[in-house]
Parts: structure tokens; sequence; C-alpha cells
């Protein structure tokens, strides 16, 4: 079974990604461009969202263990001014984005901190942050590509990891899901699938066997098994898609119950 990104290769895809943004933003035509996929956002919105966060993140690592994100930096955040001129706004986006890099290279991958994620799947820790931070920069450097005219799929790399990180940080949760028991089967055409289970202890992921032309699925194991390269599938987790771009065996209306299910603890 495939391991974890590494630390040090999550820090170079939100490098990376982040870097692909600021190409994106440094050739649309106007930072007023309309983001479709984010309703009522500029591309000038996108970039101050990615760099706060950037930086809320960064401040949050820095902290370490705690119960909630440290009041300076939500402060912070809320007050958040950065530049209207495009270069002088991407200098301001690289330079948060290597706070963030400098936070999590200090702390180390398994350096506790806050997240809003504490009864999912995934750790809360700089490595979990790091992993994290790799899926908001890839999927809004494909927002801003977007926006710009030019969507791109996502870098398998980042796709592939992506998949399982949605599904362990914003999926997982001990709330008893409130419908019969099924199982969602996701299945990336790069070679990776990941099962998530719903029923009265709540939602869980684990890996799977990617299914061959030799075994086939078990179509009676899942209620509905989702079929698309890892990019769609991310893009579909984030909302991005719709389900109809995908290829999905069995009842695509369970898809519709996993997206407008929302537990009350997460």
């Amino acid at each position: 079974m495939e391991k974890n990104l590494e630390f040090p290769d999550l820090l170079r895809l939100i490098d990376e990604r982040s870097t692909a943004f600021r190409a994106v933003v440094a050739a649309a035509p106007g930072l007023d461009a309309q983001v479709p996929t984010c309703p009522g956002w500029t591309l000038f919105d996108l970039v101050k969202h990615l760099g706060g966060g950037d930086r809320f993140w960064a401040a949050i690592v820095g902290a370490g263990p705690a119960d909630a994100p440290p009041a300076e930096a939500v402060a912070a955040r809320a007050a958040l001014e950065v530049p209207q001129e495009r270069e002088a706004l991407l200098a301001w986006l690289d330079a948060s984005t290597q706070l963030l890099l400098g936070a999590l290279r200090a702390a180390g991958p398994e350096s506790g901190c806050w997240t809003w994620w504490p009864a999912s799947q995934s750790p809360q820790t700089a490595g979990g942050t790091a992993r994290h931070r790799v899926q908001e920069t890839a999927v809004h450097t494909y927002d801003a590509q977007l926006a710009g005219g030019a969507p791109q799929p996502l870098p398998v790399e980042p796709a592939l990891d992506g998949v399982e990180e949605f599904l362990f940080t914003v999926c997982a949760t001990p709330s008893a899901w409130p419908h019969k028991p099924t199982a969602f089967d996701f299945h990336a055409a790069e070679g990776r699938s990941w099962r998530l289970t719903v029923d009265g202890d709540g939602a869980r992921t684990t890996r799977i066997p990617a299914p061959t032309a030799a075994t086939g699925e078990d179509s009676d194991a899942a209620g509905a098994s989702v079929h698309g390269t890892a990019s769609e599938l991310v893009l579909y987790l984030y909302d991005r898609i719709q389900a109809d771009s995908l290829h999905v065996d069995g009842d695509a209306g369970l898809l519709d119950l996993l997206r407008a299910w929302e537990p009350e603890e997460k």
C-alpha cells in the first residue's frame, strides 16, 4: 500500500502550487476577474484569501499545541489589509507562503498545533496542517486558472494525496450517519482506491485495493463507487465539478445525501 507523502514533499508542493498560483495571477488580464467556483469573489479576493490563510496557519503552527487558534492570529486575519497593486500583491503572497513554510520547517511534522479537525482521521500536527495546505493551494490554483479561462487538471502528485486527505480530514467524524449504513468507494484512474464507510459510528476512510481487469469490483460492497482521475476526484470532493463529470456505479443518489450531510460534531 502506498505511503503518505513525506513532510519535505508536502513543503515542496506548497511552494510549487503557490508559485503556479502566482503565475496565473501575474498573467491574468485583471485582478477584478470573477472566480466562478468561488461565487462573489474576484481574483484579488482569492489572492487575499490564500495569502491570509498562509499567514494564519503560520501563526497557528508557531504557537504549538492549543485548544484554539491564537487570538492575535484571528484578529490579524480579520483586519487583513493587502496591497492593491498587482506586483506588490504578488510579492506579499510570496512572503506569506514563505512565512508558512518557515513555520512548518521550524516546527517539524510531529509538532502539535490547533486544527479545526480534532475528530477526524488527520493528526493535529504541523504535518497534518502542511498536508491540508497543499490541497488548499492546489484547489485555489485551479480556481484562479478557471477565472482566467484556462483551467488545468491538478498535478497527479498532490491530487492523489488530496483524495485521501479530503476523506480523512473533511469526511471523517464520530457523528452517526442518519441514513442506512453504506459505503462510498473512490477509484483514481492512477491506481489508488479508498472506501468511506458511514454508519451509526460515524464516517471513516480506509485504503482498499484498486480494481483490476482480473479482479473487477464487488458492486455489492459499496452503495456508490466513483471513478475518475485523481484530479477529477479532488475537484468533485471540493465541489468544483459535479458528479456527472465522473463515472458513478451504484446509487448516485447516495452522493447527494453525503454532500448534504452536516455532522453535529467534527
